[in-house]
């Protein structure tokens, strides 16, 4: 699914949280978005997913099959898991939401799958990084009519952006489209050409200030 956000911007109480923002959502290659602490990073998944109404500008995919189609992953206080949660318990949560068997046969079977297994009863929040971020883009990926990822703010967690990065590329296929926020330093870390929030990032404004 293609998505395009033209302009989105989300005011709050307190002012602007997201700054007017374009950019085009296409399967195949993983989508780097990055800004600067408190650029609206969740904002902007928020809008994008159909979660939240953009102050300004729009969305060309209505809001209801947003949702039905887009999973938002680890989104702080939005999806992100309870960290004192068990791993175990926190699978059964999206095996359920992805309307799977989700007793704990088969969350056993399920982490065993991903190689897992062995960190079932510890905390969520003690499971290795990369380890958590495979799994929730796992589980998001097999959710029902979902072909789209938007992973928000993976470097809260990791030490390493090649880490969540890499793990992002793996999931992109020619179906399916894989976005991930960033701050401005994870994206210069990684190198790799970024949409930035707060700005016009379509390939007609590119290509002009290319020039």
């Amino acid at each position: 699914m293609r998505i395009n956000a033209r302009r989105v911007g989300v005011t709050g109480a307190h002012g602007p949280l997201l700054r007017p923002t374009s950019l085009a959502i296409t399967p195949g290659e993983p989508l780097l978005v990055a800004g600067d602490p408190g650029d609206g990073h969740t904002a902007f998944a928020l809008v994008v997913s159909g979660r939240m109404r953009p102050s300004t500008g729009e969305v060309d995919v209505p809001a209801r099959e947003l949702r039905a189609r887009v999973a938002l992953v680890d989104s702080p206080d939005v999806t992100a898991p309870e960290p004192a949660l068990s791993l175990a318990a926190v699978v059964g949560e999206e095996l359920a939401v992805n309307r799977r068997p989700s007793g704990r046969k088969a969350v056993h079977d399920w982490l065993a799958a991903q190689h897992a297994d062995h960190w079932a009863a510890a905390r969520f929040e003690n499971v290795p990084a990369a380890v958590r971020c495979a799994l929730l883009l796992e589980l998001a990926a097999e959710r029902p009519g979902v072909d789209t990822l938007v992973l928000d703010s993976p470097d809260r967690h990791h030490p390493d952006p090649a880490a969540w990065w890499a793990l992002a590329r793996e999931r992109a296929t020619p179906e399916r489209s894989v976005v991930v926020l960033c701050t401005t330093a994870s994206a210069a870390l990684l190198g790799v050409p970024a949409a930035r929030l707060g700005a016009d990032n379509s390939p007609q404004t590119q290509s002009e200030n290319e020039l």
